[in-house]
């Protein structure tokens, strides 16, 4: 037998533990069931935080909203796409490295657009609102 992995294994030979160097990550039913209980909890917790308005200030709640997604989205890497060092020859945690980078980019970015929104709309003066029947009486 050499010592290079051969260019075609056999499926039988991978699922049963004599893979060449490939393995890929297989889930328990418990590691399932955390994941999902993880899943359930950090979804739950954000619900409440807005739903309950325990937290006074909404742009705290934002960030904690957001940054609990952020973690569910690792959970669920993790728990149910079998990411981690070992497996693939480490590749999978460069996949998750990138997933984290876009998920940076794209919370910041959405951040960033919803302020800029908040803050640049033209304010709404009563010269551009619907006339009352007040200012009706007052017209010349």
């Amino acid at each position: 037998m050499s010592s290079q992995a051969p260019a075609h294994e056999d499926a039988h030979e991978a699922h049963h533990g004599h893979s060449h160097g490939h393995q890929a990550g297989h889930g328990t039913f418990r590691s399932y069931m955390a994941g999902f209980v993880l899943s359930v909890i950090l979804t739950a917790i954000p619900f409440w935080l807005v739903m309950s308005g325990v937290i006074a200030s909404p742009a705290l709640t934002a960030v904690l909203v957001m940054g609990l997604g952020a973690i569910q989205i690792v959970v669920h890497m993790v728990f149910f796409l079998h990411m981690n060092t070992r497996s693939e020859g480490g590749w999978t945690i460069m996949a998750l490295i990138f997933t984290l980078i876009i998920v940076a980019i794209a919370l910041s970015g959405s951040l960033w657009v919803m302020h800029h929104l908040n803050t640049n709309m033209m304010p709404m003066s009563p010269e551009m609102m619907p006339m009352s029947p007040e200012m009706m009486k007052n017209m010349p």
